[in-house]
């Protein structure tokens, strides 16, 4: 093959791959910390009580396009800022016997990968920290939707998440010596998260 030509069809070749990457490459999304809600759900004695968290962050690295595709999602819970209208339960629950905030000041989920498991419906799979203890995890979550939003200088797109799931307290440890029963603070925690990304 003439040596004049191989160089134009690496150059031809390049070029019909790049919008190909393009389109194909995760998008950086942040979480906007004024329409997000973190909350959780347990029982005490019979009656279930709500709390939420009111500082969190996260990165989501996530193609719009196809969410399964190359997805990278960090998300971190301050612990210290559980709130459950009562601030002697919340004093309570920062304590070591439970989520022990003065040594272990976040609860971190990372994930390894996402997969779709129905039209709108996913789940992120990955490991979940509380406290000293790291466990495999899994996030089920509903894409709520994605929408271009123009406002003044603003300029930008946005994405709507919600993942309703839940856990067993004592598998992460929080709930020490007698705080370990379920008889009083029951033992499955309800988690329901609403994140608006931009």
């Amino acid at each position: 093959m003439n040596r004049r030509i191989i160089p134009s069809l690496l150059t031809l070749a390049s070029l019909f791959a790049l919008p190909l990457a393009v389109r194909g490459a995760p998008t950086k999304w942040n979480v906007d910390k004024e329409h997000v809600s973190v909350g959780f759900e347990i029982n005490h004695f019979f009656t279930p009580v709500k709390g939420q968290f009111l500082d969190f962050g996260g990165t989501f690295n996530l193609d719009k396009e196809d969410l399964t595709k190359s997805p990278s999602i960090e998300f971190t819970v301050n612990v210290a800022s559980v709130s459950t209208a009562n601030k002697k339960r919340a004093g309570h629950l920062q304590s070591a016997d439970f989520f022990n905030a003065k040594s272990w000041a976040e609860i971190k989920f990372t994930s390894t990968n996402v997969v779709k498991t129905g039209d709108q419906t996913f789940k992120a799979v990955g490991t979940l920290q509380i406290r000293d203890v790291k466990r495999p995890f899994e996030v089920p979550f509903t894409l709520l939707g994605v929408q271009k939003v123009k406002m003044g200088l603003m300029n930008t797109e946005v994405m709507g998440i919600r993942a309703k799931t839940e856990l067993n307290r004592n598998d992460f440890g929080v709930g020490t010596d007698s705080w370990a029963a379920t008889a009083v603070v029951g033992g499955t925690v309800g988690i329901d998260i609403l994140l608006e990304l931009k």
